[in-house]
């Protein structure tokens, strides 16, 4: 599964029917915009777009994220202005029995840095200690 393919029967439930979706999605992201101006969402057969002006790779990230974990998307597609850069970031979905203290000893040596994780996925986790198996979030590298 990659940074644009999600699992479309868990997280977080937006909307009850696809002619909803889009708008729904689009409050979504708005509500916590991570940098994207001139956001447009289209949502079709599980799919996500997004378009507009990405400040950054990381905002465009985090839309991503945002959107892929909602329930009944598959899929998002970036037409945004930014292209996404990996290597800077990896892309984790969470597992069983994670949490973000697990995740940092792992990543970084050292459980109590798990705020380092948390403020990376501001925008996608609302409450470091409510993730959901399935969900993916970006883990910072450098």
């Amino acid at each position: 599964m990659g940074l644009f393919d999600f699992a479309s029967n868990i997280g977080r439930k937006l909307f009850g029917n696809d002619d909803e979706a889009a708008a729904k999605i689009a409050a979504h992201l708005e509500a916590n915009n991570p940098g994207i101006d001139g956001l447009s969402v289209d949502f079709q057969d599980g799919v996500v777009t997004l378009s507009g002006n990405g400040t950054d790779s990381a905002a465009v990230e985090k839309a991503i994220l945002m959107a892929g974990n909602v329930e009944g998307v598959k899929e998002v597609v970036n037409n945004t202005s930014v292209t996404v850069e990996e290597g800077q970031v990896e892309y984790y979905e969470i597992q069983s029995g994670d949490t973000l203290s697990k995740l940092a000893k792992k990543y970084y040596g050292d459980p109590m840095v798990y705020d380092r994780i948390f403020e990376a996925n501001r925008e996608v986790i609302q409450d470091p200690d409510l993730i959901f198996v399935g969900q993916k979030i970006r883990i910072p590298l450098a």
